[in-house]
């Protein structure tokens, strides 16, 4: 940003002067200014056209070597080690816990492979696996010596977490990144990746006359073909958009650039006079919420009486590099309630955001309420974050260094592509989603069955370099929207306006949004409170049907003059119980909205439907 400064000031910083405050006893003295001496050079300054080219330059190749290593700062990596070895150098005490670790695992490690040697297949293991943690349950593991092969590695594994964690003086952020790729570089030499030492592999090899190497080489040149061509994964064809998933009868009613607006046909003769509008994340395509017919919440919400629509986003482009949030705010929750509204002739609407568009839907409810917009009755937010400090092992690709890399992957391309964005969380998960699929699909030969949120999961998006770098900054990195600084039309908004009631769910094994994030929406606001939380991750656990074997839930509703109670004591207090969460969430909605009335009708007067597709509409077919 260029800075003005006073004629005076200036002329003596283009003389390399210091101004000075004048005595106010003094005497002004003026006298004719001097030339300067014969010696005397300006000072050089860069032009516009070599300073672009330097950035232009510096960009592009950063942006090449993102493209090389899938978004991972080389130098955000380097500080990490470079942190954990110079503070672990510094810590001769740690250093001596940790041989004495090494001996003890190394002790505990021979005893155990001497009671094999004598009493054979019935010895106890000297350490359990992690529960979530499948590699090594079948029986095989626990002959010999594939059993010694996996306790070694199990012991090798606790040491090298030992050895990264509790490391004094590093940075928490280079704690928790020490930690994670530790973790995965252990991933990648685990006995179970290999023939040589997985007993399953090897009963598999023997069984097929090694004919399994063949198929998995097959599974790996169809997968990389697709891959090049931009072809779904295998199976994905099953799935259809608007033919297998996302048939919840419907017509988009609204469109403009970025989204398009669908209505859904009432499953009931009378419906709950306050319509629901549905905003899910931009990552994803909105359909996750209309998968299959057994486990659409879309559906399921139509079938309890409820008017329903959804915001499907467009699929961004290298044109729409230039949209921020502020864009996606207004062309997103705030014209679609204007359209809404239009076409119910209802004064008051439920709000549901989804993940990233659970933050979004608080942005756009908050900027309501300081405003003294009363549209809203309620505000649901499905596995969403509001607060951004403990963001969880996402957090780990979310330094400076990192958003700044991101940056200029993006400023060249336009965009985040949405392969770019999926390395990052299959890293977070991946013993399931990297090294599992190699074994099975590349080693064994064995195709995994595709599932409707399988195939969504393929389905990804793209992400404009505008409303990312915001997204990344703005909340990541500065929190600005849990600190009262998120700034919409040009003023901050607090959460704390909100007044409406709030129905906000947690996942237990959330890797994306960790329900300890989503439940500090405790701490910032200011109004009547119900918190679930379900069994499941990020997704399972959002669509998590009545009749799904298994699910179960936790939920408590406070007021607002309610004391405030920790997420540990509020875990430990609240019972656990079977089903779904739906059904509470629904009992919940209608508490809060009026008698049955007849149906609005489909898009209102004035809604040229002609022009406009049946759902589930043209942007979430884009590619």
């Amino acid at each position: 940003m260029e800075r003005r400064s006073s004629p005076a000031i200036a002329a003596n910083h283009d003389h390399g002067q210091h101004a000075l405050p004048m005595p106010s006893n003094s005497v002004a003295v003026t006298s004719a200014p001097s030339s300067p001496p014969e010696s005397y050079t300006p000072p050089e300054e860069d032009s516009y056209s070599a300073t672009a080219f330097s950035e232009v330059m510096d960009r592009s190749t950063r942006a090449m070597v993102a493209r090389m290593t899938l978004g991972l700062s080389p130098a955000a990596l380097t500080a990490v080690w470079t942190d954990w070895a110079l503070h672990m150098l510094g810590s001769p005490g740690k250093q001596m816990r940790l041989v004495e670790k090494a001996a003890r695992k190394a002790v505990r490690f021979g005893q155990y492979a001497g009671r094999c040697a004598m009493q054979g297949g019935s010895t106890p293991a000297c350490i359990e696996p992690l529960p979530q943690d499948p590699r090594f349950r079948s029986e095989a593991w626990h002959k010999p010596p594939f059993n010694l092969y996996h306790q070694a590695f199990l012991l090798t594994q606790q040491w090298v977490h030992n050895a990264t964690s509790d490391v004094r003086g590093m940075t928490p952020e280079h704690q928790r990144a020490a930690v994670f790729i530790a973790r995965q570089l252990m991933d990648v030499i685990a006995p179970s990746n290999f023939l040589l030492t997985n007993p399953d592999l090897q009963q598999k090899t023997w069984a097929e006359g090694g004919f399994n190497f063949v198929k998995g080489l097959q599974n790996f040149a169809e997968d990389w073909e697709r891959k090049i061509s931009g072809k779904p994964p295998v199976g994905a064809e099953k799935f259809r958009v608007g033919e297998a998933v996302a048939v919840t009868p419907g017509k988009v009613v609204y469109r403009n650039r970025l989204i398009e607006l669908i209505q859904y046909a009432p499953a009931t003769k009378q419906v709950r006079p306050e319509p629901i509008l549905i905003v899910p994340a931009w990552i994803m395509k909105y359909y996750i919420l209309d998968l299959s017919p057994n486990n659409s919440m879309i559906r399921y919400l139509t079938e309890q009486g409820y008017t329903v629509f959804t915001i499907s986003w467009r699929n961004p482009g290298p044109e729409d590099r230039d949209l921020g949030m502020e864009d996606y705010r207004r062309l997103g929750p705030m014209e679609a309630l204007d359209a809404v509204q239009q076409i119910t002739g209802c004064k008051k609407v439920h709000m549901v955001g989804y993940c990233l568009g659970g933050t979004m839907a608080t942005i756009a409810a908050s900027a309501m309420a300081r405003d003294g917009d009363d549209r809203l009755v309620t505000l649901t937010l499905l596995a969403a974050q509001t607060d951004f400090t403990e963001p969880g092992e996402l957090a780990l690709f979310i330094s400076e260094g990192e958003v700044a890399f991101l940056e200029d992957l993006m400023w060249e391309q336009g965009f985040l592509d949405s392969d770019q964005m999926a390395g990052a969380f299959q890293l977070l998960r991946s013993n399931d989603l990297i090294w599992s699929r190699m074994l099975h699909e590349y080693l064994m030969g064995e195709r995994m069955p595709m599932f409707d949120m399988m195939a969504w999961n393929a389905d990804a998006t793209r992400m404009p370099y505008r409303m990312h770098s915001e997204y990344l900054r703005r909340l990541f990195l500065n929190n600005e929207l849990a600190s009262g600084k998120y700034p919409v039309d040009g003023r901050p908004i607090a959460i704390t306006d909100i007044r409406v009631p709030i129905f906000a769910v947690g996942t237990e094994t959330d890797h994306v949004v960790p329900w300890r994030s989503g439940y500090k929406i405790h701490l910032l606001s200011d109004t009547e409170l119900t918190f679930a939380l379900t069994s499941g991750g990020h997704n399972t656990g959002v669509v998590s049907e009545p009749g799904h074997k298994g699910r179960a839930y936790r939920v408590q509703s406070v007021k607002a003059s309610d004391p405030y109670v920790d997420p540990d004591r509020w875990l430990a207090s609240v019972a656990r119980q079977d089903g779904s969460w739906w059904t509470p969430w629904t009992a919940w909605l209608a508490e809060r909205s009026g008698k049955p009335v007849a149906p609005p009708p489909m898009g209102g007067d004035g809604v040229a439907l002609e022009t406009l597709p049946d759902a589930p509409g043209s942007y979430v077919r884009m590619r």
